[in-house]
């Protein structure tokens, strides 16, 4: 990743982990999302400050997110590409979600991007013409930060019990479901979209604005 894109990164990193300490409220309202927000931001701010870095995907990659499926509701909408870090199952940290969503940059999140150079502060220090700028591929390097998940292994595995149904953020988690792929365990799961809006609500399992690459 260009320095000057990881300086941006770190810039909008920091001033929305300071939009949402003062956050009164949530940007938009929906049955998913959080009943007390005086109290939730905070803890979401943690979550933002810990995972700024996975805006680059390959940064988490190499911190144990591995790449998994991509998951998509014929109706509901996508949750994304999954990178889930096993270690991290049972975390009720908000500073270490087990998986992290991504979503594959549009050539229209790209020009939004470039046309938006505010961030771009040292010029001067390159040599000669800037180089070539063109649109990234659905690449994990090109891909987008979504949303950040938390996943829960159920006791008992039994879909019919949910005794031990955790909760975080105040807000108590979705299943027992099934696992998404060969060898996951029925587990339950938590979403928060902080790094893109979603329409259903920020705890809401599926955004109607997600999609899967067509197979």
């Amino acid at each position: 990743m260009p320095r000057r894109q990881l300086k941006a990164t770190a810039a909008l990193a920091a001033a929305a982990v300071a939009s949402l300490s003062l956050a009164i409220g949530p940007a938009h309202s929906a049955t998913s999302d959080p009943v007390d927000p005086t109290t939730v931001w905070p803890e979401l701010a943690k979550t933002l400050q810990a995972t700024a870095k996975y805006q680059y995907a390959p940064f988490a990659v190499a911190d144990g997110y591995q790449p998994a499926f991509c998951a998509v509701h014929p109706t509901d909408g996508g949750m994304g590409f999954h990178y889930i870090n096993k270690k991290l199952y049972g975390s009720l940290d908000p500073a270490k979600p087990a998986a992290l969503l991504y979503e594959d940059r549009t050539t229209e999140d790209w020009m939004d991007e470039v046309s938006d150079a505010s961030w771009v502060d040292d010029l001067d220090a390159l040599d000669g013409d800037a180089p070539a700028v063109t649109a990234p591929s659905a690449t994990a390097e090109s891909r987008r930060l979504v949303a950040a998940e938390w996943i829960v292994v159920d006791k008992d595995q039994n879909l019919e019990t949910e005794d031990d149904r955790p909760s975080l953020f105040g807000m108590p988690f979705d299943g027992p479901m099934l696992g998404h792929e060969e060898g996951m365990p029925i587990h339950y799961d938590l979403h928060v979209w902080l790094w893109k809006k979603n329409p259903s609500g920020m705890f809401a399992r599926w955004n109607p604005t997600v999609t899967c690459p067509t197979p």
